[in-house]
């Protein structure tokens, strides 16, 4: 009996047997430092936490909505036109069980058999796997260290085709950092406007910024470019809820209605109780979000000078997100302590075993030349990790 050849076509990830092996050590008592982390250290702030708590004893406990209860969406329209300058009715706007979900909802809405949908590389592990479910065919287009691993409208002009159906826009990035600016973006949106497609743009990342950067959503850059965008965002990243599955998206009535309809038959409603502490993630104080992005952005120097001092390793400074792309091409083709470094895997593979530091190959992102490290760990794990890496190294 045959199964489903869709779902035996989605790649496996080239970090689980990484992932599985670290968290194996773990168990047996071996010290194991995790540079692996796509969530903030932090616990959720207080004010979230004990609204979570009041929601429980008010017995919020039940079925809500299927797109989101009415009062998140009132306040997600409210934070999209106070943050980014840019105005939704609740209508557009709909409520999922984390950001992922909304990507993958939006591309079921848009996408048909053998559309094409365009992605940079490096690109997150999920967006290409997450196309391909959705009947349409993810088309790279390489992005280089040295121009900021940025989009260049040359090479888009290069991948659009008559099939092409969006371009996904994630800033900041996962894995690079890498942010666009108003002027970056707003060729991009005229690249949308002109070739007539969707721009799904993740900006999950928006409230971690560092060097003064501020964010810009390419939405909010006019009514072409609105109608055009599916805006997709979160509390799990700033808020450091991740575990409590809250998406957003926020785009035309018709591709909301679409995607709720969807998500009905999916998973029905997000968790209630979850819906409501983030009424307070998005309305509430800030601060513990400021004071979290402060110490991210301390660990982050501290990390790049470090990378950029331990032979045969070098990185740029990523301007948001949590993350280093740190470049290997120096060690690939070199053996160390008998093991042959032949790309990013080998060479995850080597830390691991050899020096007890679990990173994430650069290959699950199409970049073989790179690892990822997340500095979302504590400073101590942080300086312990890379004294571990420099020794393995040397």
């Amino acid at each position: 009996m045959e199964l489903s050849r869709k779902v035996m076509a989605i790649s496996d990830s080239v970090t689980l047997a990484i992932n599985a092996k670290a968290k194996k050590m773990r168990s047996e008592g071996i010290d194991v430092i995790g540079f692996g982390a796509g969530e903030p250290d932090f616990n959720t702030p207080e004010n979230i936490r004990n609204e979570a708590i009041s929601a429980i004893k008010k017995g919020y406990t039940k079925y809500t909505p299927v797109p989101g209860i009415p009062e998140l969406k009132s306040s997600v329209c409210k934070k999209l036109k106070n943050d980014n300058g840019v105005e939704y009715e609740p209508s557009q706007i709909i409520i999922s069980n984390g950001a992922k979900q909304s990507i993958h909802n939006a591309l079921m809405a848009i996408c048909n058999p053998g559309d094409e949908v365009i992605l940079q590389m490096p690109y997150w592990v999920s967006y290409p796997e997450l196309i391909k479910i959705a009947d349409a065919k993810p088309v790279f287009v390489e992005t280089h260290e040295n121009e900021g691993f940025r989009y260049t409208l040359e090479a888009l002009n290069k991948a659009v085709t008559a099939r092409t159906k969006a371009i996904i826009l994630n800033s900041p990035n996962n894995p690079t950092g890498t942010i666009y600016s108003k002027k970056e973006l707003e060729a991009i949106a005229e690249f949308a406007i002109d070739k007539d497609i969707f721009v799904i743009s993740d900006e999950i990342y928006e409230k971690l910024m560092y060097d003064g950067n501020k964010h810009v959503s390419i939405a909010s850059l006019g009514d072409d470019i609105k109608e055009r965008t599916i805006l997709i965002n979160g509390v799990s990243k700033a808020y450091a809820m991740t575990g409590w599955r809250i998406g957003y998206a926020a785009a035309r009535k018709d591709i909301t209605k679409m995607m709720s309809n969807l998500q009905s038959h999916e998973t029905s409603n997000p968790n209630s109780i979850a819906q409501y502490a983030s009424i307070e993630a998005i309305e509430g104080s800030q601060d513990a979000v400021e004071a979290m992005r402060r110490e991210f952005e301390k660990r982050r120097g501290y990390m790049v000078d470090r990378i950029n001092s331990i032979n045969g390793l070098h990185c740029r400074k990523p301007e948001g997100a949590f993350y280093v792309f740190v470049n290997i091409s120096g060690i690939k083709g070199k053996n160390i302590n008998g093991r042959n470094i032949d790309g990013s895997v080998s060479f995850c593979e080597a830390l691991l075993d050899e020096v007890r530091v679990a990173a994430v190959p650069g290959k699950a992102f199409g970049a073989d030349d790179y690892i990822r490290l997340s500095y979302a760990t504590s400073m101590e794990n942080i300086k312990e990790g890379l004294n571990r890496i420099e020794r393995y190294l040397a």
